[in-house]
Formats: structure tokens, C-alpha cells, sequence
């Protein structure tokens, strides 16, 4: 596992098919992804995420079924940290505010993001009475 996973668009399509139904074999991979790549392209993406250290590979009688190693939450730090820095100017409420405001939302996952906020607002609020 790399401690910076850079991911192309391709191979992110690829981990997430992974993330979702693991182990995967390159035909399995190919049938999920939503566009129609020659088998070897599969396979090229897969060897090149096993090179980097994010996919690792064990055989099942003549195929090979792929795993991630490198989690979606790994994956995502740095992706996120890419898009806060050149699309949101460093700035989480930016980005949460186009994330509440750009899409449909519903009451219960806005509860959750509310709860994950006063989660956190208590967590920061428990850390200062320590000092």
C-alpha cells in the first residue's frame, strides 16, 4: 500500500468495482465497468494498480481474482484533499456547501451529516476543557 494513492479516473473506476465485489477476476471487472474495454486494457489497469500497491492478486485454478489492498477511505483522503485545494480554495464550507446544496439530499442523510458535525463539534469542544 502507497501512503498517497493517485488514482486515475480509470483505475478509480476499477478499485471501485473492487471496493463493491471483491475478488474480482479481469472478466468480472470488464462486465462491471460502465465502459466496453478490450480484456488486456482491464488487465493493464489492474497491473498497474498491483504495481502501485493498491490491488493484489491470488489464483483461483487458471484465472487470477483481484482484491484492494488500499481502502476507499485510503483512496479518498487524498482525492478529497486534491478537490478542496483546486476546486473549493481550501475551504470545507465551500465544499460541503455545494455538496447540500448541488444535489438531492434526503432528510435522513442530512440528520446524518448533522449528527457527524455535532459529533465533531463535541469532540473539539471535549478537547478544549483538557487543556
Amino acid at each position: 500500500m502507497t501512503e498517497s494513492p493517485d488514482l486515475t479516473s480509470r483505475e478509480l473506476d476499477v478499485m471501485a468495482i473492487l471496493w463493491r465485489s471483491e475478488p474480482a477476476s479481469v472478466a468480472d471487472v470488464r462486465a462491471a465497468l460502465d465502459d466496453d474495454l478490450a480484456y488486456t486494457s482491464v488487465l493493464t489497469v489492474l497491473q498497474g494498480l498491483e504495481r502501485k500497491g493498491h490491488v493484489a492478486h491470488e489464483q483461483s485454478g487458471r484465472k487470477y481474482l483481484y482484491r484492494a489492498v488500499t481502502s476507499s477511505r485510503e483512496a479518498g483522503g487524498p482525492l478529497l484533499d486534491r478537490i478542496l485545494e483546486n476546486l473549493y480554495r481550501r475551504s470545507p464550507v465551500r465544499l460541503v456547501a455545494h455538496l447540500v446544496d448541488g444535489r438531492e439530499i434526503s432528510e435522513s442523510e442530512l440528520r446524518e451529516i448533522r449528527r457527524l458535525i455535532d459529533a465533531r463539534l463535541g469532540a473539539d469542544q471535549e478537547g478544549e476543557g483538557a487543556e
